[in-house]
């Protein structure tokens, strides 16, 4: 069975920029999976720290509204990997889950820690790549010119174990 990890889609997140397109193709993905009755797990990062734009009592840590009802699980966690601690695994297996496709935010933290972790235990992973947004820039890592999203998208393809697709190619393969 497939299901669907919606990382990180948070307001604190989501208020730092423009994500339309992105927020756009991910509620595309969400809603294919609702109409086909595959399960939407929501991941939601949670910070203890009170300066956190994600602290666990802060509206910046709520799911973004336009998407959180589309949740059908919602897993905190509290590092970049949404199996690290968490019920994630145990929710997969009483779902009967074994390929999960990978959508929502942090492209280089969160969603590609969360693929390499799941393909680790041993589940078919696909990344959409331009249905994932990410609060960082080139200027952030100091490398002038860096496309994130194509550099996550080429790491991950390169590894020859996680299918890395864009919108286009997940709607055109799984739709």
């Amino acid at each position: 069975m497939n299901a669907l990890l919606v990382i990180d889609v948070q307001n604190g997140i989501v208020s730092c920029g423009d994500y339309k397109e992105a927020l756009f193709l991910m509620e595309q993905v969400i809603k294919d999976f609702k109409e086909s009755n595959r399960p939407v797990i929501f991941i939601r990062h949670i910070d203890d720290a009170e300066e956190s734009p994600l602290n666990r009592s802060s509206i910046g840590s709520e799911i973004h509204p336009p998407l959180k009802d589309y949740s059908d699980y919602l897993i905190e966690k509290q590092t970049p990997s949404s199996f690290f601690q968490t019920e994630l695994t145990q929710t997969l297996e009483k779902l009967g889950v074994d390929h999960l496709f990978i959508i929502g935010f942090e492209t280089e933290f969160c969603c590609m820690f969360t693929a390499i972790a799941a393909y680790d235990r041993g589940y078919k992973v696909t990344f959409i790549k331009d249905a994932t947004g990410t609060t960082n820039t080139a200027e952030s890592y100091g490398m002038q010119g860096l496309d994130i999203h194509q550099f996550v998208g080429t790491v991950l393809r390169w590894s020859s174990v996680i299918e890395v697709v864009n919108y286009a190619e997940y709607a055109e393969k799984y739709k």
